[in-house]
């Protein structure tokens, strides 16, 4: 395992990642959309040919570069929007509950 991903893999925290690779962020950004940025990072990683061979230093700036455009993407955006997790993907955001069935989950007078 190279040196570069040996120390991401002690990165758990999005303020972590973007420290390590010296992006400027807002915190309030952050708060709201910490785990929408780093599944984000994760896929444009992830769909990046050629990752496994890159040298540490190209690896570094690729991931700058992947992590930069992560964080952007919900700088003006929403997670709503972005649909980086499954539950904005199959509804769009919303959940669909009946009046029926939210009556017959009352107790009965």
């Amino acid at each position: 395992m190279s040196d570069l991903l040996k120390t991401m893999s002690t990165l758990s925290a999005a303020e972590e990642f973007l420290d390590y690779f010296q992006i400027p962020y807002d915190q309030p950004v952050i708060n709201v959309n910490r785990l929408h940025i780093l599944k984000r990072f994760n896929q444009y990683l992830r769909a990046t040919p050629g990752t496994a061979e890159m040298d540490d230093d190209t690896l570094r700036g690729v991931c700058r570069d992947a992590l930069g455009k992560a964080y952007s993407d919900f700088v003006s955006s929403t997670p709503a929007q972005e649909k980086v997790f499954k539950v904005f993907q199959d509804t769009d955001g919303k959940q669909h509950i009946s009046l029926d069935s939210m009556r017959s989950a009352l107790p009965s007078r």
